[in-house]
Order: C-alpha cells, then sequence, then structure tokens
C-alpha cells in the first residue's frame, strides 16, 4: 500500500458542476469549464472519496498505486 494517493480528474467528462471544490476546496477549483485538482497526491482522505462519489459525471479518480478507491461502487 501507497502512503499518497492520486487525485485526477478527466477533462473530458467534467462538466464543472462545482461538487467537488464545494467538498473539498483545498483539493480541487473550478477552471473554467473544468475542475482541477489542487495537490495531485495526497495522504488518504475520506473528503477526496466524498468528492469522486459525489461527481455526476464520475469524472475524479482517486488511485492507491493501481488500485482504484475512488469513486466507491
Amino acid at each position: 500500500m501507497n502512503v499518497a494517493w492520486r487525485v485526477e480528474v478527466d477533462e473530458h467528462r467534467c462538466i464543472a458542476s462545482g461538487m467537488c471544490a464545494g467538498l473539498a476546496p483545498e483539493l480541487f477549483e473550478l477552471d473554467g469549464a473544468h475542475a482541477r485538482v489542487l495537490r495531485g497526491r495526497i495522504e488518504p482522505d475520506e473528503t477526496a472519496l466524498d468528492a469522486a462519489d459525489s461527481c455526476p459525471m464520475s469524472a475524479i479518480t482517486v488511485r492507491d498505486g493501481d488500485s482504484v478507491v475512488g469513486p466507491r461502487p
């Protein structure tokens, strides 16, 4: 298990709903028509998973190494 998670936003799926920035402003900001990750590598954080779970377009992926941990099923 890695110490840090990687957080990614798929700009092709993102519609800039603002859910992620509203839930985790320390991790995401809206940048025009897309959300942008402020810190790509983070300590494991439930808030990042909540943001991935809440994205209406499933545009946020949280990875622990090669394993996808968010969004949760």
